[in-house]
């Protein structure tokens, strides 16, 4: 029963969300509608849930030891007195929870995007290199590209590069773009398809 049910569930509103969508009804509407409500109200719960999981999962670490631990309470310290200013001080200009924001949460956030750049460009170093014709191709493509986006490529080649350049992005790339696109649809249909039908319940749990 601890499967079956939660299955009949995800079925029965897999098939009429699927109405919802091909028969535009004041029924399926207004059943649309009653659900965004409880998933409103069931929202908050989750939070609560997420919240739970968090606290079990980094307090475990920390008991174990395991390595890297000391992270484990700079997260929970984090999580919990942040949550605690917003709801003492509010979350207005000036309050503790905004110094928090604009002084550890900006200073981090632009650090990761910062470290992304070196990441991207490790990874641009090892796809572009030539050791293929299709390697060579995206190599070149990638060169041109980068040339028609900065000042020193226009002056170096002139503006016949920007149109050069807007083609690679609109008919390969595009193209290209559009193939992962239609991939990723079909995908998208065939796992719904497979959890409509029961087919898929690895959501479940378990290990099965």
């Amino acid at each position: 029963m601890k499967r079956t049910i939660p299955l009949i569930i995800v079925i029965t509103l897999c098939f009429l969300f699927a109405a919802h969508t091909f028969i535009p009804h004041k029924i399926s509407q207004d059943f649309f509608d009653w659900y965004l409500d409880w998933v409103r109200a069931i929202a908050p719960f989750s939070v609560v849930l997420g919240i739970m999981s968090m606290t079990m999962n980094h307090s475990a670490r920390i008991q174990r030891k395991t390595p890297n631990w000391h992270y484990s309470i700079v997260t929970l310290v984090g999580l919990y007195f942040t949550a605690a200013a917003g709801f003492i001080w509010g979350t207005q200009e000036g309050t503790p929870y905004m110094w928090i924001f604009r002084n550890v949460q900006m200073p981090m956030g632009a650090t990761m995007f910062a470290l992304l750049a070196f990441y991207i460009a490790s990874a641009a170093y090892k796809a572009f290199r030539a050791r293929s014709a299709e390697a060579t191709v995206l190599l070149l493509a990638a060169i041109v590209v980068m040339f028609g986006q900065v000042p020193i490529g226009v002056q170096m080649f002139g503006e016949g590069i920007l149109d050069v350049t807007q083609w690679i992005l609109d008919v390969p790339n595009l193209a290209s773009k559009r193939g992962i696109a239609l991939g990723v649809g079909l995908g998208m249909v065939a796992t719904s398809l497979r959890i409509m039908l029961g087919i898929e319940r690895t959501y479940l749990g378990g290990g099965q």
